[in-house]
């Protein structure tokens, strides 16, 4: 029972949010993407994971990372494999173990389905706590799609891919590097204003408010080109301070091209004054 006068939570309580809490991504027939996709959606800790994300999250004023994130991410992160694949880019599933492109979408899945289960313990190294929790779940979650050692491999390809999201990471596999983009991809109108809208100024929030929505699409000189439309030129920091950083140096930095754009004849004002310190 909430103590007297305290307001109950705005966010729904565990049971009913984690109940609602699955994930959806186009399988293409792939018959073992599906069976995780289907573990996962089976299992209610990995989505109690998701739903303590969110509320370490809604703590720190941070945007959104609840399932909504995951899925987002999960999707974002196919579509830039299978455009890489469609280009004749090698994931390291295939280059490194002589498997196939389908095992590299497994593993890609897996790193985006739990790249930030960490989350749900801290904000500060949560990519650490990531693996922690995913190496023995990871493991439960392809036992039925898996045998050994192909078990093994993925599960630890998956694991590189999580550690390979944060912010000083340098993932040296191409899944690790689409797994990184996808999860800074997540910047969509309404999708990192949070900060903005709880009052929190500064070039990050600023920035994050300015994106309007990004374009994936095949490129004509690179496999990828990811087009970011801005309603403000302040949010070409978050494409050169979030995105662009997630992309250098990663297998996937010579196959993506990224364009910014400020729409319309006028930028619109996201904020009509700045003062320091706040309050």
């Amino acid at each position: 029972m909430s103590p007297a006068g305290a307001e109950a939570p705005k966010r729904k309580p565990p049971a009913e949010a984690v109940d609602e809490a699955k994930v959806r991504a186009p399988t293409r027939g792939n018959r073992r993407l599906e069976g995780l996709l289907d573990a996962v959606n089976a299992d209610p800790q990995v989505r109690a994971w998701w739903y303590m994300a969110q509320v370490t999250s809604e703590r720190l004023a941070m945007s959104d990372h609840s399932w909504v994130h995951v899925q987002i991410v999960l999707n974002v992160a196919l579509r830039l494999l299978r455009l890489l694949v469609k280009a004749d880019v090698q994931p390291a599933m295939v280059a490194d173990h002589g498997m196939r492109n389908r095992d590299a979408e497994v593993v890609v899945a897996a790193g985006a389905l739990l790249h930030d289960a960490g989350l749900s313990i801290n904000r500060a190294d949560h990519e650490t706590y990531s693996l922690f929790l995913a190496e023995r779940k990871l493991r439960e979650l392809v036992e039925g799609v898996y045998d050994e050692p192909e078990r093994t491999v993925v599960v630890s390809e998956a694991l590189h891919t999580i550690i390979g999201h944060r912010r000083q990471g340098a993932p040296n596999t191409l899944e690790g590097g689409v797994v990184r983009v996808a999860d800074a991809l997540d910047m969509a109108q309404g999708r990192s204003r949070i900060p903005f809208e709880a009052g929190r100024m500064g070039i990050h929030s600023l920035s994050a408010a300015a994106v309007e929505e990004v374009e994936i699409a095949a490129g004509e000189e690179r496999p990828i080109r990811l087009e970011v439309k801005l309603n403000n030129s302040a949010g070409v920091f978050q494409v050169d301070d979030l995105l662009a950083t997630k992309i250098r140096g990663t297998p996937l930095e010579p196959h993506v091209e990224v364009i910014a754009e400020v729409e319309g004849e006028t930028e619109k004002r996201l904020l009509t004054s700045f003062r320091l310190p706040e309050g």
